[in-house]
């Protein structure tokens, strides 16, 4: 009698689910079971070369819509049979992509276009064509999040202004169906969601949550103001009453040579430390003439390996008990200090007062996207007004997939790698991503991703990168609980100006200095001569 009733009560609450989410609530849903043709248009635009095709998801009798080509660009639109209004209740925006080959360089987000000018034909879609919200992974470089950009109009200029999520969650690492929402309520909030789990939640209205804020701010700093000429914002100067001792002297060296060493016994002083290699012998095609003189390489000296070293032998430096540098004053504090000038605060006359975005509605939905990859499958593209509905098609449509993916991804590092080293890194890595998406540490964001990206490429330095995302960490930590500030160092502004220039390094600059140590780690060392 339980088992029965039991089973009456979920037959009803099914049923209740069932009414509540009707088929009204769905607004618009692209399976891609049938061909793509008719439905959805390519753009003849001439940057679009990339090929889009109806194909399987692998291992999977499912249809999407393939990304097939690498390094291309591509652009596909599908425009709605009436636009759908965002400021109605909730909106739920939903779709399904699997990156088949994996994502290095690329994007893989949705653009919901709002309704075109007079004349636009959808073969026409470009960058260029306006929508309303863009939703979606990317990753490319230092980038690596799901976007969630709102374009939305200033009611005071009539400018459409970009508004983007701040920290959104990052992109899955794997190669496996991944389904992504956004839930737009009534009352200003959005939730991200990834595979139905909730990532990230905001507030329109919100400057922590979006950048820029929507509302601007009530005052700005004045343009026309400007720093008085006699304004002193040095904390610290030279004390003007200091003089420099008399024995102090500027010009002795840093190091001097130690007169108290001793050569060691059994130095080798008419032993070379290089000599030539006795068993290398000329080249057969040697031509003197055309080539020069032919010299053997050098190797080391076996003599040196068992002496504690050869050649001349000369006393070594060590560090001069007289040496101080060149003077300088000590600081003191100035008394004409005045703090760190800013200009005087007017009010915005951009400043608008806002109850709710002016959402524009959506006309169309397209993907125009750049990668590098292909393998990317586009599937189960979903506009509804009842989340609901997005979660009845993530249970039906996307999760029987993934858990079959899942179990093949298992099954493959089990036997790809015996003692689960290839598991063990993969979860290490879902567990940086998470970690990289904590607020705290969003100014870190970029630094933690890179070590990660790294990891991914060289899995042996794994360990070492577990180790500097926990040192990044707890520094963190140490300056939220005992604070971070810094005296400032007036007569050493040039040299942090420098510093800041240099580290906005190129990327290639960065490349060139670790192929350097790389170079330099991998070079034979010389014999050290010892004292």
């Amino acid at each position: 009698m339980g088992r029965f009733a039991l089973l009456l009560l979920l037959a009803f609450a099914s049923f209740q689910i069932l009414c509540f989410a009707s088929d009204d609530d769905t607004v618009f849903y692209e399976s891609f079971d049938e061909p793509f043709d008719g439905r959805w248009i390519v753009s003849v635009k001439d940057d679009y070369k990339g090929v889009w095709k109806h194909s399987k998801s692998e291992g999977h009798d499912d249809y999407g819509l393939l990304v097939s080509e690498k390094a291309r660009k591509y652009a596909i639109v599908n425009e709605l049979d009436k636009p759908v209004s965002l400021k109605d209740g909730s909106t739920v925006l939903q779709f399904e992509t699997r990156l088949q080959n994996g994502l290095e360089c690329g994007g893989a987000y949705l653009k919901y276009l709002r309704p075109q000018e007079a004349g636009w034909i959808p073969k026409e879609f470009d960058n260029e064509s306006p929508y309303s919200i863009m939703f979606g992974p990317d990753k490319c470089g230092g980038t690596n999040k799901v976007h969630f950009i709102l374009k939305h109009k200033n009611p005071k200029s009539g400018e459409y202004i970009e508004h983007h999520l701040k920290y959104p969650p990052s992109v899955p690492s794997d190669k496996l169906t991944h389904v992504y929402t956004a839930i737009l309520k009534p009352d200003n909030e959005v939730k991200i969601l990834i595979d139905g789990e909730e990532k990230k939640k905001a507030n329109f209205l919100s400057a922590d949550d979006f950048e820029p804020p929507l509302i601007p701010a009530k005052t700005i700093p004045d343009p026309d103001d400007k720093k008085p000429e006699d304004w002193d914002e040095r904390a610290k100067i030279p004390d003007p009453n200091a003089v420099k001792p008399e024995d102090w002297d500027e010009d002795a060296p840093m190091e001097i040579v130690d007169e108290d060493a001793v050569k060691p016994e059994g130095w080798l002083d008419d032993e070379p430390e290089e000599i030539d290699d006795p068993e290398a012998t000329k080249p057969e095609d040697w031509d003197d003439e055309e080539d020069g003189e032919w010299e053997a390489p050098k190797i080391d000296n076996p003599k040196c390996e068992a002496a504690p070293g050869c050649g001349e032998w000369k006393r070594p430096m060590k560090a001069n008990p007289a040496y101080k540098g060149k003077w300088s004053a000590p600081l003191i504090d100035n008394p004409n200090y005045k703090g760190i000038w800013k200009p005087q605060e007017i009010p915005n006359p951009d400043y608008f007062e806002l109850d709710k975005p002016d959402f524009e509605p959506i006309a169309a939905v397209g993907i125009e996207i750049w990668t590098m990859q292909d393998g990317i499958l586009f599937d189960n593209i979903l506009i509804a007004k009842n989340d609901k509905v997005a979660e009845s098609y993530r249970e039906t449509e996307w999760k029987p997939k993934f858990e079959v993916e899942k179990e093949k991804q298992k099954a493959e590092e089990e036997t790809t790698d015996s003692d689960g080293l290839s598991g063990y890194q993969k979860k290490v890595f879902d567990v940086l991503y998470k970690v990289a998406d904590i607020p705290f540490l969003s100014e870190y964001k970029l630094q933690i991703l890179d070590l990660i990206e790294k990891a991914e490429k060289q899995p042996n330095i794994t360990i070492g990168v577990i180790v500097s995302v926990a040192v990044i960490i707890l520094t963190v930590l140490f300056k939220l609980i005992f604070g971070g500030k810094k005296q400032p160092r007036v007569e050493k502004e040039p040299e942090v100006a420098e510093t800041s220039s240099n580290n906005q390094s190129s990327s290639g600059e960065k490349a060139e200095e670790e192929e350097e140590k790389e170079e330099t780690a991998a070079a034979p060392r010389r014999r050290r001569r010892e004292t």
